[in-house]
């Protein structure tokens, strides 16, 4: 008999998405979706439970199943639906939900595997930040709030389960920042903006993931490892490259708006408040000083490269929604003749300023 996968989260896109994916695999005999509110999208011929994770009846459910493996990808930073409950709502799930879910695995046997959904917002941005983390860099500035310290938060309480349970194969995949046609999230929110406001003096340089990479290294963690590939620890995930946010609105085609930092606050809190976008402070000072994580370790031990890079992810990204203001050669040609002005020199069409191709990640040692 097959093994028997519980997803949580599915009732958004991505968490949907993931159980059709996943009932296809060998071995699975069947998977059984777990949310508070109904999938919007298909679940194919998996079983949906509706179920709260932050009550004790989650337990229930693993053990009537006889669950083997968890992928709890029900941590994120908005809420399921527009104006449910804010921010209070949202880490009372992200945090007391991962909680009782670990609670619940410690006490049934069958699970041995689990795999969590992180982010790469656990390392934070702030000024003196490294170049690029890997998973072992100590972070300086732990986040003081909102997502970022949720997920701080929930890795701590995983850590703990893993000493409890060193029966069970953990694995922590930190996401960089998801974009896609099935993308919720504050940044995607931000670009979708008609003219980005950016911090005046800073150009943050950014890394990004591609929803359907994000799939399938969940569908790799959640399965048994092969060859010469280990599916337990923690790995950063991230399409190869980086792109300053610069370089991300012209692809986009969405000018910026360069702005002192505390226009920006008293802007961007009318934005959230209208539910546009999330100005809160852990997003910007993401978007003043960026975040760059190596990749190296989920290649190397979990067997697993992107398909996209960052730089193609943003692409398809802006393939998928509605165009920005100007076309993005449009202005890409500006910010060249805008070079040419400042420098006197022509400027090889694609080479100013970072319009050309994305930055390669490299880090010493």
């Amino acid at each position: 008999m097959g093994k028997v996968v519980l997803v949580t989260g599915v009732g958004r896109p991505l968490g949907a998405r993931l159980v059709r994916r996943v009932r296809r695999e060998p071995g699975v005999s069947r998977v059984i979706g777990v949310d508070t509110h109904p999938p919007a999208d298909p679940l194919g011929d998996a079983e949906f439970v509706r179920a709260d994770i932050r009550q004790p009846a989650i337990g229930k459910v693993l053990a009537e199943h006889a669950v083997h493996t968890v992928v709890h990808m029900d941590l994120h930073g908005t809420g399921l639906t527009p104006g449910g409950g804010g921010r209070g709502a949202v880490k009372e799930t992200n945090v007391i939900g991962a909680m009782q879910l670990l609670g619940a695995c410690q006490q049934t046997p069958t699970v041995s595997r689990l795999v969590i959904k992180s982010t790469t917002n656990v390392y934070g941005s702030a000024p003196r930040d490294p170049a690029v983390f890997d998973e072992a860099t100590p972070v300086r500035s732990l986040p003081g709030g909102g997502f970022a310290k949720d997920a701080v938060e929930v890795e701590g309480y995983v850590r703990g389960f893993a000493r409890r349970r060193p029966d069970v194969a953990v694995t922590v995949l930190r996401f960089a920042h998801i974009l896609g046609p099935a993308a919720e999230s504050p940044l995607a929110a931000y670009f979708s903006l008609p003219v980005l406001p950016t911090v005046l003096g800073y150009d943050p340089r950014l890394q990004f993931v591609h929803d359907d990479d994000v799939i399938e290294a969940l569908r790799l963690a959640a399965a048994e490892p092969g060859a010469g590939t280990l599916r337990a620890g923690t790995f950063n995930i991230a399409g190869e490259g980086v792109l300053p946010l610069s370089q991300c609105a012209r692809r986009l085609g969405r000018p910026t708006v360069p702005t002192l930092l505390p226009a920006i606050r008293w802007g961007g809190g009318a934005l959230r408040a209208v539910g546009l976008a999330d100005f809160s402070p852990e997003q910007l000072r993401l978007l003043t000083h960026g975040r760059v994580v190596a990749t190296g370790h989920a290649r190397d031990v979990l067997g697993f490269t992107p398909r996209r890079t960052s730089g193609q992810t943003v692409e398809a990204f802006a393939g998928n929604h509605r165009p920005g203001l100007l076309p993005p050669a449009t202005v890409s040609r500006a910010v060249e003749r805008v070079a040419e002005l400042l420098t006197g020199k022509p400027v090889p069409s694609g080479q100013a300023a970072g319009a050309g191709s994305e930055e390669e990640v490299r880090r010493d040692g």
